[in-house]
């Protein structure tokens, strides 16, 4: 009888340890757990266990409202198996499972930090996860929440480290991509409207910066817009191309996308545009002005006046594009002239008024 309780009793230790055993191996490959300090609140699924790979760099842009789920496949494979990270001023964990599990893609890991305050900029820990991922994933919010926060601070100089040193991929939607270009419009007095913009390009709400943030490849001249088939965005877009041909004297760009579309750009500068079409109306823009016009500024772009960018009707040259689900239609942005499945248009502002 002793000898059979002593098996008994040896067949349940190893019963279980093995489950013991089992549970923590799981608990180790996909955990869900969130850390909370007074600066940031982290969530986490996946490895606990950092994992290094050679990610494929290239810039993700969605132009708000739900992912397309196509351009999110195109931005995670680019990780490579990897770590993701997703950096947010607000809201919670919503890309995590999405990410991780939803679309099919093997990640090591994600995790979403949703910063708190600017102090959190400075955090080693937030600092360390940052130079550990091999993708980062700006979500929507307030654009102005993540200039103040990042800009000129370690969280910056970490980003652009992974872009240069590591080529990771980067990307955001509605005002996560509103940061991606060199150029870009901070919203730091608040939002602006077309009409307010176009009556006088210098408005106490058109604010356009350039000092250093994130640093893009073929991005460095060009400035982004969102939320494009709101009809109140083109005409604002166009005054802060208006502002940089003006103010900097530069040969200005803009790229915008509307809801649910997405322009993905590889590192060797082809866009690839995602969407719904032919079943939606979703378009991407590229827009520059004319490059057959010699010394094209704007007519008038003044204080307190209306904004004059002409040019006998022929004063900016965009390239309107659908999105598909398969991404078989692109633009080159090596030479801003290369492109396939849109059409070319022109645009003008006349006395303040956009015209397509």
């Amino acid at each position: 009888m002793k000898s059979f309780l002593n098996v008994t009793l040896a067949f349940l230790c190893i019963v279980i340890c093995s489950c013991s055993e089992e549970q923590t191996e799981e608990a180790t490959l996909n955990p869900a757990f969130a850390t909370t300090s007074n600066n940031y609140t982290s969530y986490k699924v996946g490895s606990t266990n950092d994992k290094t790979t050679s990610p494929q760099g290239g810039v993700c842009l969605m132009g708000g409202a739900t992912e397309d789920d196509n351009a999110m496949k195109w931005f995670l494979n680019r990780a490579k198996g990897g770590d993701v990270l997703v950096l947010r001023t607000s809201g919670d964990d919503g890309y995590n499972d999405y990410f991780y599990s939803d679309l099919g893609v093997n990640l090591n890991s994600v995790e979403t930090i949703v910063f708190h305050n600017g102090n959190s900029s400075s955090d080693q820990n937030v600092l360390n996860k940052i130079n550990k991922a091999e993708a980062i994933w700006f979500a929507g919010g307030d654009q102005w929440d993540y200039i103040s926060f990042w800009r000129n601070t370690p969280v910056a100089t970490a980003i652009n480290n992974g872009i240069n040193n590591r080529n990771i991929v980067i990307g955001g939607t509605s005002a996560g991509m509103a940061i991606q270009g060199k150029f870009y419009y901070t919203a730091q007095n608040g939002s602006v409207t077309s009409n307010e913009a176009l009556r006088n390009p210098y408005d106490n709400y058109v604010t356009i910066s350039n000092s250093t943030f994130i640093q893009n490849d073929y991005l460095t001249d060009v400035i982004t817009d969102t939320h494009y088939d709101n009809p109140d965005r083109k005409g604002r877009h166009v005054t802060f191309l208006a502002r940089m041909v003006k103010d900097y004297g530069i040969r200005a760009k803009g790229i915008a996308c509307d809801e649910y579309t997405s322009v993905c750009i590889d590192e060797k500068g082809l866009a690839t545009i995602y969407g719904g079409a032919p079943d939606y109306d979703d378009n991407a823009y590229f827009i520059q002005p004319n490059p057959e016009i010699e010394n094209n500024v704007p007519e008038v772009c003044e204080d307190g006046e209306p904004l004059e960018w002409n040019k006998n009707n022929k004063a900016l040259k965009v390239y309107s594009v659908k999105g598909t689900n398969d991404g078989n239609h692109t633009f080159n942005l090596n030479d801003w002239k290369t492109a396939n499945g849109g059409e070319w248009q022109y645009w003008y502002v006349e006395n303040g008024e956009l015209k397509e």
